[in-house]
């Protein structure tokens, strides 16, 4: 079943480019307007081109697939990904054991951790991965799928917490060591 042409010469062949978002626009108004004169058979071939059109053109527009509730962005914590350095990890598992020469003492552990539980969560992911992991803070707004800006706003709200919690608390003076 095609689309028969009554006559050739009402037919205009347009080559709109590449397949761009505004050209799958160009072209579902073309399809419209060819929708709107043909008769009942062809309605059935044209709205299928029409429809195809809008699918395309909502996917290219949004970057993902139309009906889709949830994107990538928006994935479950678990199924996000994100690259640490296999020292660090070790370090984590095995504290006293492994061979990364940032090894810390208890003592210095708790200490960070008081200085950090000032922080809301997403002010410490960002302050961790900026000063502890050293990633910048592009990598870290894509890591996130948040904005540079929201990034440096996070990270400079987090050192004026660290640096208050430092000067107020007792277990974070230089000359602690209980």
């Amino acid at each position: 079943m095609g689309l028969r042409i009554k006559n050739m010469q009402d037919i205009n062949i347009v080559d709109l480019g590449a397949a761009t978002s505004l050209n799958y626009h160009k072209s579902l108004n073309i399809a419209r307007r060819l929708y709107a004169k043909a008769d009942a058979d062809d309605k059935k071939v044209i709205s299928g081109m029409i429809s195809d059109c809008e699918y395309v053109e909502e996917w290219l527009n949004t970057g993902r697939r139309p009906g889709n509730k949830r994107g990538a962005e928006r994935m479950a914590a678990y199924q996000r990904e994100r690259p640490v350095d296999p020292l660090r990890m070790q370090a984590y598992v095995q504290r006293n054991h492994a061979g990364s020469p940032a090894n810390l003492s208890e003592w210095q552990l708790f200490q960070i951790e008081d200085a950090l539980s000032t922080l809301s969560p997403r002010e410490r992911e960002c302050y961790t991965m900026a000063h502890g992991q050293c990633f910048s803070r592009s990598q870290i707004a894509e890591f996130l799928d948040i904005t540079r800006d929201s990034v440096t706003e996070y990270v400079e709200r987090a050192q004026k917490k660290v640096a208050q919690a430092v000067s107020e608390s007792l277990f974070l003076s230089p000359n602690c060591h209980l």
